[in-house]
């Protein structure tokens, strides 16, 4: 009897192209775009970059959008449980069965790009994501589409758009093995998004970011727009994100939609409050009571900026020092990630995820220890034993670090009988 072979998926096939890696260039997608007869072409757009803030920002614009009236798409990454996540109609995942059927069509194209020459070599996870979440907006017909950069901007797959708008949020370090060791020419990538005529939102950078960024938008020809010039008053003190830091995305945001109102259509003022007081973001700054009765802060800080962010909120609220689970990729800033968190723990339990650049639970747990050597440090593999370990007696914890920690853990938490409950 011959073996049964399992039928693969076409999300299955997708998932396969992850052992490519990262590949910056726009040489395949722009190919298979134009395979797919652009879908790209379909819908007007809005593009945001940054190192942080950029997700919270694309929520906060899409949401408004919508309560404008408009069909709205958004493509962020990476997902946080589903892949379905990464691709977003009227605010909502799309289906499982259509995100399929897209996945499909879409390496059927590939294929046959990549028998007749028209494609040089396998395109990346990435780059067919991007292309499956075009053509979901293009069949979908929406009205606008939201898009976030994957990584940097220069080379980043999403940089074949001919936005009204784009936006870089912040400037910090991160991913320096692809944009760069300094903060000058980590921004001279995220400024690659800038194109001539469109305006370009910038928010908060440090000076020699604004420095690199406006001599960029020069030479293409971009007007900058600076959200710290967006008046403070047109800001609602409810925002629907927690953090200090999301004041900043919300001027980000409000320039955008500004300039929006200005080039295609109007958004009222009502529409632009409802975007950043009733806008979703999940696993950033997120509190669940879970089940026992214990309250878990959810956090995505994977690098130093968010780890600041995470700690400047625990602080801000009092209610540091708290047990931390955290999990790493090996590749990341460790000590820049673990410095502003040592200000707000009581204890860490280091674990780990099941990834390939993930870094050790014993190792994580090294790498605090001789940082901090009067931290309690504890190493455990399993994430689910971690949190039972932090949060056991009903005591209040934090997970936070890998997206790849906190996303497979909301799921299962929330699948558990995890609520979101907000904090005072």
């Amino acid at each position: 009897m011959e073996p049964v072979k399992l039928a693969v998926t076409p999300v299955d096939r997708l998932f396969s192209l992850e052992h490519f890696g990262i590949k910056l260039g726009l040489e395949n997608i722009l190919a298979l775009l134009a395979a797919l007869e652009h879908p790209e072409r379909a819908w007007p757009s809005i593009h945001i970059a940054g190192t942080n803030g950029k997700g919270s920002v694309a929520a906060m614009v899409e949401r408004a959008l919508r309560a404008g009236g408009l069909r709205t798409g958004r493509y962020t990454s990476p997902h946080l449980y589903a892949i379905e996540e990464r691709v977003a109609l009227d605010g909502s995942p799309v289906s499982p069965a259509l995100f399929s059927e897209v996945t499909a069509d879409v390496l059927a194209v590939v294929d046959r790009c990549l028998a007749s020459g028209m494609i040089g070599g396998t395109p990346t996870f990435f780059e067919v994501s991007t292309a499956i979440a075009f053509e979901v907006f293009r069949r979908a017909k929406v009205d606008v589409a939201v898009i976030e950069v994957g990584l940097g901007g220069r080379f980043d797959a999403t940089n074949v758009l001919a936005p009204t708008v784009t936006a870089i949020t912040s400037i910090a370090m991160d991913h320096e093995r692809h944009l760069g060791y300094t903060l000058s020419d980590i921004a001279f990538e995220k400024a690659g998004i800038a194109k001539a005529g469109v305006p370009l939102i910038v928010g908060p950078v440090p000076p020699e970011a604004w420095t690199r960024i406006t001599g960029v938008a020069s030479d293409v020809g971009a007007p900058i727009v600076d959200a710290r010039e967006v008046e403070r008053h047109r800001i609602p003190a409810g925002l629907a994100l927690a953090g200090r830091h999301q004041i900043d995305n919300a001027t980000v945001a409000v320039a955008v939609l500004d300039q929006w109102s200005s080039a295609v259509a109007p958004i009222t003022q009502t529409a632009v409050v409802t975007g950043l007081t009733e806008c979703e973001w999940p696993a950033r700054l997120e509190w669940l009571r879970l089940p026992s009765g214990a309250d878990l802060l959810i956090d995505a800080a994977h690098n130093p900026a968010g780890a600041e962010a995470l700690a400047a909120f625990l602080e801000e609220t009092g209610v540091s020092p708290l047990p931390i689970v955290v999990a790493a990729m090996a590749d990341k800033d460790i000590a820049g990630i673990m410095r502003p968190l040592c200000r707000v723990a009581a204890s860490f339990l280091a674990t780990t995820v099941e990834h390939q650049r993930a870094m050790p639970a014993e190792a994580l747990a090294a790498a605090i220890r001789e940082l901090s050597p009067g931290h309690r440090v504890e190493a455990e593999p399993s994430a689910a034993a971690a949190i039972a370990a932090a949060t056991a007696g009903g005591q209040r914890a934090v997970a936070a670090g890998s997206i790849f920690l906190v996303g497979p853990l909301r799921a299962r938490l929330v699948a558990a009988g995890a609520l979101r409950h907000g904090i005072s």
